[in-house]
């Protein structure tokens, strides 16, 4: 995966192929599937390749239906499903091997006034009194924190707490985790850049919300976990660039599935874009080797 914001951005640069044609780029990676944050980010880039320049996506429904080979470039075929004078659809196909392994629908509206609210951002101590991500790793072992430099250094993560540890008791909401993140890079300015650098970074950590009042961790072998679909509601610009909490709270598991939300919030309390994900969290008994 990629360890700078620098590859990152090399990694969100489609390959043009024909017209809503294009091919992403696999980044360096040990791990035996494609990670689907980054899948998800080259259809982000892959969709606003089609639409005119004042178009801005509002929203991306996904599901990921086959695991993702690393060693070959996906492909995105883009249909344009409607044009309209405010809003534009399009769905993406990510195809590997003549077989789909993902497929996203977009919406895209002209930016205009009207009405608003939001909700009120959490009490949280800021992005610097975290703990960051790779200091986790370090109390786990010496192979993860190699592992996490060498997989996920282009993001900077910063957990606050989860319900088990240093969030208040909430009976009403008993998996609950909050963190902050950025790209650790400069991306620049271009605002489709950090839509999708944004979508990679939204699908490294929801899911683990799922798992908070069950004592397991998302890298157990006592657990097969995947994601399996990928929603994202865009509100405002915003950079991914800069710190942004994720409030993350998953309402139910059931049925080796696990549902989490995340309301995503500038340090300046602004709600930018809420996320929803659905899992596959199926626990292995006895455990066994993934």
């Amino acid at each position: 995966m990629p360890s700078s914001g620098a590859e990152l951005l090399e990694l969100l640069q489609l390959e043009d192929l024909d017209v809503d044609l294009f091919r992403g780029q696999q980044a360096r990676t040990s791990r035996q599937r494609v990670f689907g944050g980054q899948v998800a980010a080259q259809a982000v880039a892959a969709a606003t390749r089609s639409v005119e320049d004042d178009m801005v996506m509002h929203s991306m429904h996904s599901y990921f239906l086959r695991p993702g080979d690393t060693a070959v470039p996906i492909i995105y075929d883009v249909e344009r499903i409607r044009d309209g004078r405010s809003f534009v659809t399009r769905r993406v196909m990510a195809r590997q091997h003549g077989r789909p392994i993902y497929f996203m629908t977009a919406n895209f509206q002209v930016p205009e006034d009207g009405l608003e609210h939001q909700d009120r951002m959490p009490d949280v101590p800021p992005p610097e009194m975290g703990i960051s991500m790779a200091d986790l790793a370090r109390k786990r072992s010496p192979e993860s924190v190699e592992e996490w430099d060498r997989e996920w250094s282009a993001l900077d993560v910063r957990y606050v707490g989860t319900s088990t540890m240093g969030l208040p008791a909430d009976p009403d909401h008993p998996a609950r985790a909050q963190l902050w993140l950025r790209v650790t890079d400069h991306l620049g300015d271009d605002p489709v850049v950090h839509l999708a650098a944004f979508t990679y970074a939204t699908d490294l950590t929801l899911l683990g919300a799922t798992l908070v009042p069950h004592g397991i961790d998302i890298n157990s072998s006592r657990l097969m976990p995947a994601s399996l679909d990928h929603a994202i509601w865009f509100h405002r610009p915003f950079r991914a660039d800069e710190w942004w909490l994720y409030d993350q709270v998953s309402p139910m598991a059931h049925g080796a599935r696990g549902l989490a939300m995340g309301r995503v919030f500038t340090q300046d309390g602004t709600l930018v874009a809420t996320v929803a994900q659905e899992g596959l969290i199926r626990v292995i008994d006895p455990p066994a080797d993934r």
